[in-house]
C-alpha cells in the first residue's frame, strides 16, 4: 500500500484512517480496537509510550536529520549507492587487476552492503516514500520533519488526541 504525499503536520499509519483535531491524518488499526485499549490501560499506555517506542528515521545524504535521541535506527537510504562509489573508486585499467581489486574489496563491504539493503527493504516494506521519514513502532509516520524529537512528539499528541 503506497501511502498518500504528506507533510510533517501529517501523521499516517498502515491500517484505517481516522482524521483527529487539526486535520491531522492518523491511522489505526480499528477504531474499535483503539477504543479498547483506551478504556482498558489509557494511562498506562501514555505514561510508557516513550520509553517502549521503536523509532526509526529513514534520510538521505543530502537531507540530514537533527535531534536524534539514543536508540533511535538510522537509516540512510542512499547508502548502498554511495558503497558502490567506494567500491569502484581507484581500480586499475585493467578488466583482469580491476576484477581482483574488486573481488578483494567485496569482502571488507559485505556487512556494510547487508545493512544498507536491509534498511532499504525495511523502508519499502513500510512504504516509505518521502524522506526524512520518522517512523514509530512501524506504524506510524511523520513526513518532511528534520527534527526527530519534533516527529516523535508530533506523533505522540496526535496519539493523545485520538485517545
Amino acid at each position: 500500500m503506497k501511502p498518500n504525499r504528506l507533510d510533517a503536520s501529517q501523521v499516517r499509519a498502515p491500517f484505517k484512517t481516522v482524521k483527529g483535531k487539526r486535520g491531522v491524518k492518523f491511522r489505526q488499526a480499528s477504531v474499535i480496537a483503539a477504543l479498547a485499549v483506551t478504556t482498558l490501560c489509557a494511562g498506562l499506555l501514555l505514561a510508557s509510550l516513550p520509553a517502549m517506542a521503536k523509532t526509526e528515521v529513514f534520510m538521505i545524504a543530502g537531507v540530514p536529520v537533527t535531534h536524534v535521541p539514543d536508540g533511535v535506527t538510522v537509516v540512510e537510504l542512499d547508502q548502498p549507492s554511495r558503497l558502490d562509489k567506494q567500491l569502484s573508486d581507484g581500480l586499475p585499467g585493467t578488466q583482469d587487476a580491476a576484477a581482483r581489486a574488486v573481488q578483494k574489496r567485496l569482502s571488507r563491504f559485505r556487512k556494510s552492503y547487508g545493512q544498507a539493503y536491509e534498511g532499504l527493504l525495511r523502508a519499502w516494506r513500510l512504504g516509505v516514500t518521502k524522506v526524512p521519514a520518522v517512523v514509530v513502532d512501524g506504524r506510524y509516520v511523520v513526513y518532511g520533519q528534520p527534527n526527530v524529537k519534533a516527529a516523535v512528539a508530533e506523533i505522540h499528541r496526535a496519539a493523545a488526541r485520538e485517545k
